[in-house]
C-alpha cells in the first residue's frame, strides 16, 4: 500500500489504482470537473496509475493545467475526424490566432471546403454524444516507432526513435491512435464545448477556456498577428526545418551554422525593412513605440532598429519610459499593498506627452531620470532638441495603448509589437507554445542577469503573465508592424542553460509541475555544440550573455 496525502486527510490506496476511479469520491470538493491529477507534484492524465506516489492533487478544468488538458483533448478529436472522413488528408497544428488554434489541413482531393469542415466539426460532436472513449497505452518504444512509421507519421516515429526512456505512452480511440505529448481527458464526453471556423487551409479550433466561463471562446479577428504567424511558417521552409527533428539532424549533420546564419539574416532583412518604412516617411513618423510581452526581446530588437536607421542616415534618439515613473508616493498600489509599476498610471504620461511634444516640434526639453533609491523622479544634465531628421524609440510595454501618447498625432507614431512567435512544431500534431519558450528565454535571462533561481522566476511568471493579459496582448493590433524576434535554433541553444536550472527546483513547490513539464519538453532538443556561430547583435545573447548591446557581468552562480 502507498499514501495519497490530499489537502484534507491522507489515504492508502494499492499503487495499481488508478485516479480515474477514485476522482468521483473527490469531484464535490473542486468547482468544476476533474480532468487530471499531479502525482507527487508531477501532472498525469487520469488513466496514470498512483504507483508509488506519496501525494495526490486532483486538476480541475478550471486552471491553467485543466484547459491545457481539454485543448490538447479537442485537438485529438479533431485529427481522429479528419482521418476517419478522409483518409490520407493531413493536419498540422500551427499557431494561436483570433482566441483559437489555426490547424491546416491537406486533402488529398485539393482544398478544404467550408462544407467539409461542417462535416469535421459534427464528427466531433457525435463522438461526444456517443461518449467515445479514449485509452491510454504504454507500449514499447520500438513498438511505437513501428506504428507510426506504418500510420506514415514519420516525425514524429524519428523523434520517439531518439528517446531514452523504453516505453512510451500513446493514446487510442477505436482503431485511431496518437502521441500528444501530454495529458488527455479519457472520454469525449467531456469535450462539449468546441467549434470550428473555416480559416485559411484549414479550421480555426475554438474551445472554452478561463476567460470564456467555460463557454466557447469568442472568434477575436486578429489579422496582423495571423500575417506575422504565417511568415514564421514561411521562415521555417526557408530554413528546410519545420521540426525538432529537423532540427536535430542539422545539428548532427555539422549543418546547424548555416540554420544559424540564416536565421539571423531574415531578421535582420525584416529590421532593415522597418527602417526602411521610418526613412520613407521620416517627416511624418517621428515617433517609434516598441511593446511587447515578456523576454520578447525588445531591448536588442530597439537596438538594431536604431542601427539601421543610422545607416539610412537618422539619427534616433532612445528615451525610457522608466524615466518618467510617477514619484513613489504618488505611484498606485496593487490589491495586495505592493507598488504597482506595469499599470499605465504608475507613468507621468502628462509629462511625458508635453516632453514629447516639446521635442517634435524642435524644443529644448530637460529629460528626467528616475531614481530608483530615492523613489524620485531627477532633472540634470542639459536640454536636449530633436533635429528635422531625428527619431524618437521608445520601449515599453504600453508602447501600443494610445493613451501613453495621447496628446501626439496618431499619423506621427509608428507602433510596434514585438513577441517570440516560435515556427517551429515537435511534430505536425504538436506545437511548441509561445509562452513556454519566452519562459525558457526568461529563465535563462534571470539567472545570468539578475541572479535569479528557476523556482524564483516560475513564482513570478503568473503575475508577469496577468500583466500581459492586461496591457499588452489587448493592444497588439494596434501595432503598425509586427516584428517575430524566435529564432528557429534558439531551443538548442536555451535547453543547455535551462535544464540544470529547472532540475534544481524542489518536488515539494507547486512550481515543480511547471518546471518537470518544461524539462519533459527540453528532452526532444539535441545541445548546440558550439555557440560561435551565433552573432554578437543577435536578441539571443540578450538572454544568454555576450551581446553586443549591453555590458551586465553575467551572474556565475
Amino acid at each position: 500500500m502507498h499514501m495519497f496525502v490530499t489537502i484534507r486527510k491522507s489515504c492508502y490506496f494499492p499503487p495499481e489504482t488508478l485516479p480515474l476511479s477514485i476522482a468521483p469520491a473527490y469531484q464535490k470538493e473542486y468547482g468544476s470537473p476533474i480532468v487530471g491529477v499531479k502525482l507527487d507534484n508531477t501532472l498525469h492524465d487520469l488513466q496514470t496509475p498512483i504507483g508509488k506516489s506519496r501525494s495526490i492533487e486532483f486538476v480541475e478544468l478550471d486552471s491553467e493545467d485543466g484547459w491545457i488538458i481539454y485543448r490538447r483533448s479537442v485537438e485529438f478529436l479533431l485529427i481522429m475526424a479528419v482521418q476517419e472522413l478522409y483518409p490520407g488528408a493531413g493536419v498540422e497544428v500551427k499557431f494561436r490566432a483570433n482566441n483559437g488554434l489555426y490547424c491546416e489541413i491537406r486533402m488529398p482531393s485539393g482544398e478544404i471546403t467550408e462544407e467539409m469542415v461542417k462535416t469535421i466539426e459534427a464528427k466531433m460532436h457525435a463522438y461526444v454524444k456517443e461518449k467515445r472513449k479514449i485509452y491510454k497505452e504504454v507500449i514499447p518504444r520500438e513498438e511505437a516507432v513501428r506504428l507510426f512509421k506504418e500510420s506514415k507519421q514519420i516525425e514524429k516515429a524519428n523523434l520517439i526513435a531518439s528517446l531514452s526512456q523504453e516505453k512510451v505512452s500513446i493514446y487510442r480511440s477505436n482503431s485511431y491512435y496518437d502521441y500528444l505529448y501530454g495529458a488527455m481527458v479519457d472520454s469525449a464526453e467531456k469535450l462539449s464545448e468546441f467549434a470550428l471556423d473555416s480559416f485559411e487551409a484549414g479550421v480555426l479550433m475554438r474551445t472554452s477556456d478561463a476567460a470564456s466561463k467555460g463557454k466557447v471562446a469568442t472568434a477575436i479577428p486578429q489579422p496582423k498577428l495571423s500575417g506575422v504567424l504565417g511568415e514564421s511558417k514561411r521562415w521555417a521552409g526557408i530554413l528546410n526545418c519545420q521540426y525538432v527533428t529537423d532540427l536535430n539532424r542539422a545539428i548532427r549533420s555539422g549543418t546547424i551554422g548555416e540554420v544559424i546564419r540564416v536565421s539571423e539574416a531574415l531578421q535582420e532583412k525584416r529590421i532593415a525593412e522597418i527602417a526602411d518604412l521610418v526613412a520613407t516617411q521620416k517627416d511624418r513618423l517621428r515617433l517609434i513605440l516598441i511593446a511587447g510581452p515578456s523576454s520578447s526581446g525588445k531591448t536588442s530588437f530597439a537596438q538594431r532598429l536604431r542601427i539601421q536607421l543610422k545607416v539610412l542616415g537618422l539619427r534616433p534618439l532612445s528615451i525610457s519610459l522608466d524615466n518618467y515613473f510617477c514619484n513613489r508616493e504618488d505611484t498606485p498600489l496593487t490589491p495586495t499593498g505592493e507598488y504597482d509599476y506595469e499599470c499605465l498610471e504608475a507613468l507621468d504620461i502628462h509629462q511625458f506627452n508635453r516632453d514629447m511634444l516639446g521635442l517634435l516640434q524642435g524644443e529644448e526639453v530637460f529629460l528626467p531620470t528616475y531614481n530608483f533609491v530615492t523613489g524620485e523622479r531627477e532633472w540634470h544634465g542639459t536640454p536636449i532638441s530633436l533635429g528635422k531628421d531625428e527619431t524618437i524609440i521608445i520601449e515599453g510595454i504600453h508602447g501600443l495603448n494610445e493613451k501613453l501618447t495621447w496628446e501626439i498625432p496618431r499619423k506621427s507614431k509608428l507602433k510596434i509589437y514585438i513577441s517570440a512567435l516560435t515556427q517551429l512544431n515537435i511534430d505536425p500534431h504538436n506545437r511548441i507554445p509561445t509562452t513556454d519558450a519566452r519562459l525558457m528565454r526568461r529563465l535563462v535571462r534571470d539567472y545570468h542577469f539578475r541572479a535569479s533561481s528557476a523556482l524564483k522566476t516560475l513564482k513570478q511568471w503568473p503575475d508577469v503573465r496577468e500583466g500581459e493579459e492586461k496591457y499588452i496582448f489587448p493592444y497588439q493590433e494596434e501595432a503598425d508592424v509586427m516584428f517575430n524576434s524566435a529564432l528557429i535554433y534558439e531551443l538548442s541553444v536555451l535547453r543547455h542553460y535551462a535544464v540544470p536550472l529547472l532540475k534544481a527546483v524542489p518536488a515539494d513547490v507547486p512550481e515543480y509541475t511547471k518546471a518537470r513539464r518544461l524539462l519533459d519538453f527540453a528532452q526532444y532538443f539535441l545541445d548546440l555544440p558550439d555557440e560561435g556561430d551565433i552573432p554578437n547583435n543577435s536578441l539571443l545573447r540578450e538572454f544568454i550573455g555576450g551581446s553586443v548591446f549591453f555590458q551586465e557581468d553575467v551572474h556565475k552562480g
